[in-house]
């Protein structure tokens, strides 16, 4: 089987995808493709678009699988540089994590205690 054209992918979402906010109809110049997995017949991307009528921002997930195309959107206030941005940035580790869960349970409130 042929990879999936990309172009073709965006073009077509531009004209199904709308706004979760007012309903307005997403256009390509608005919306990129800021991460994407890609097989022989199926692609996993992540999209943003801002919405040129309320300026909302939403990051949709998309998995293609042959004829088969699943969405699911989430309203965000990442603009398309702090994607890219963050994209960029190594995923927080366990011990991260940990670390911060251990801070708040001890944390006592006091914030200039905890800052200094």
């Amino acid at each position: 089987m042929r990879k999936i054209d990309l172009q073709k992918v965006m073009e077509w979402l531009s004209y199904v995808l709308k706004c979760p906010v007012c309903g307005y109809k997403y256009n390509l110049e608005r919306t990129k493709i800021i991460d994407t997995k890609q097989e022989e017949d199926y692609a996993n991307l992540l999209v943003h678009s801002d919405c040129g009528q309320c300026k909302s921002s939403v990051v949709f997930s998309i998995a293609i699988h042959g004829p088969d195309v699943f969405s699911i959107g989430m309203i965000t206030d990442l603009t398309s540089s702090d994607t890219k941005k963050f994209s960029e940035v190594n995923p927080i580790s366990p011990d991260e994590v940990l670390k911060i869960h251990e801070f708040v349970r001890k944390f006592d409130g006091d914030l200039v205690k905890a800052l200094t």
